[in-house]
């Protein structure tokens, strides 16, 4: 199974278009030390004849299909074709789902997703640009493993979606924030992905609390990819751009007394990875304590293009 982090940032990107944080200027003025990403996603292949499977379409889906020749259409290729056979959603974030707008040009593709992020797209007209003639849209129930398949049949590839806790987009929040924090739990999931030699891979870019049956799910993984939005909880508070917390947007911080550091700690994985880092944390600058930290932990810090073989 080969991997490919397409984006690694939370949603806005990075450096986010409006930020004037420091990091995002750093990002700005080319510092070496503190890299541009785009919006979170990931790309998975068990081999050429299989294609390639996204996991989320982010807007920036487009730049990133450019970015990759692996995803474009091959020289010998029809005039409209594409190595894409399917999309599995993990979540209705306008930063995991938009992309699907990009991709509206009556080209065959499976887009899989539980009920409750489907019934999101059914809902709004503006999805209706993705033919059903040519975008199968399928329901995947939760803690049941599936082969991936797309028009031209198998991918080699299989996935088991499994709840975790989150929350709903924000887009569709209504009322008290704490009864819109864990409303379904087909509202957010990550995904365990397998090949035919048993390699596993854990997508996991939103979580919002570690606990044990999470903790049993992912032992003896081959790579875990992790939701690395914030270091600490209140980060945005502190650095002056928002008032909303890690968790209220149901996102674990990284490095709190009960963060994925520790509550992560000892899990009996190959390789553990940060993803969906947003542009505030402090992990985004290689020189920094924080990431020197989180590597001395045995954690890496997804990047654009960072490629996993398994």
């Amino acid at each position: 199974m080969r991997l490919k982090i397409l984006g690694s940032a939370a949603g806005g990107g990075f450096p986010q278009w409006n930020c004037n944080y420091r990091l995002s200027r750093a990002a700005r003025a080319g510092d070496p030390n503190v890299r541009p990403r785009l919006q979170s996603s990931l790309a998975a292949s068990a081999g050429p004849d299989g294609g390639w499977v996204l996991f989320n379409a982010s807007p920036d889906i487009r730049q990133q299909i450019n970015e990759t020749p692996e995803l474009q259409p091959a020289p010998g290729a029809p005039l409209r074709s594409t190595p894409i056979r399917a999309v599995i959603l993990t979540n209705a974030d306008v930063d995991h789902l938009a992309g699907l707008l990009s991709l509206r040009e009556r080209q065959d593709f499976h887009l899989y997703a539980t009920a409750r992020v489907l019934g999101v797209l059914d809902a709004n007209p503006i999805f209706r640009v993705l033919d059903p003639a040519h975008v199968r849209r399928l329901p995947v129930e939760l803690d049941r493993p599936f082969a991936i398949e797309g028009p031209e049949g198998p991918t080699g590839l299989t996935a088991e979606l499994f709840a975790v806790p989150g929350k709903v987009a924000l887009f569709l929040e209504t009322g008290e924030a704490q009864q819109d924090f864990e409303a379904d739990p087909g509202d957010t999931v990550g995904v365990r992905i397998t090949d035919a030699t048993g390699r596993t891979a854990f997508y996991v870019p939103g979580c919002a609390r570690v606990d044990q049956a999470f903790r049993d799910r992912i032992e003896g993984g081959d790579v875990l990819l992790f939701d690395g939005t914030v270091f600490t909880d209140r980060e945005m508070e502190r650095a002056g751009v928002g008032t909303k917390t890690g968790r209220r947007m149901g996102h674990l911080p990284i490095a709190d007394e009960d963060g994925s550091l520790r509550a992560l700690a000892g899990a009996d994985l190959r390789r553990r990875v940060f993803v969906h880092i947003n542009n505030t944390n402090p992990i985004l600058d290689e020189g920094s304590a924080e990431r020197r930290l989180v590597e001395r932990s045995g954690w890496e810090v997804a990047a654009d293009g960072m490629e996993i073989d398994l």
